[in-house]
């Protein structure tokens, strides 16, 4: 691999990881009510500000944390989760959620999807 093919490469991982986060919320918001987007240029917003903060914000929460996610035994992370679709939703307009719980359940579905499409990558 030549040095010029490095940043192709930075550049393709990261088209499909934000491809991957448009689709895994589009499933997400019709399976679940309390998850809206308001056409496709909120849900690519969306999917950029969910892997933006995923990767940038998400670490430094998840440390900051850690003490609460070790006493409930990592359940704490779905609530971490829901916090940051509250905060896309709140940088991106026309991407909406509902109630705490929705969120909750909408991070559930997010990270289970997510979870089978990284397995399906890898192959």
């Amino acid at each position: 691999m030549s040095e010029s093919d490095i940043p192709m490469q930075g550049l393709k991982r990261f088209l499909v990881f934000w491809g991957l986060n448009v689709l895994v919320l589009w499933i997400a918001s019709h399976l679940l009510n309390g998850l809206s987007v308001d056409g496709p240029q909120a849900l690519l917003l969306a999917g950029l500000a969910f892997g933006l903060v995923n990767t940038f914000l998400k670490p430094i929460l998840f440390i900051l944390t850690l003490p609460i996610t070790v006493v409930t035994l990592g359940l704490f992370v779905l609530v971490l989760n829901a916090l940051i679709l509250f905060l896309v939703a709140w940088l991106v307009p026309g991407f909406v959620v509902g109630t705490f719980w929705q969120a909750v359940a909408a991070a559930l579905v997010i990270s289970i999807l997510s979870f089978i499409l990284n397995l399906m990558l890898r192959q």
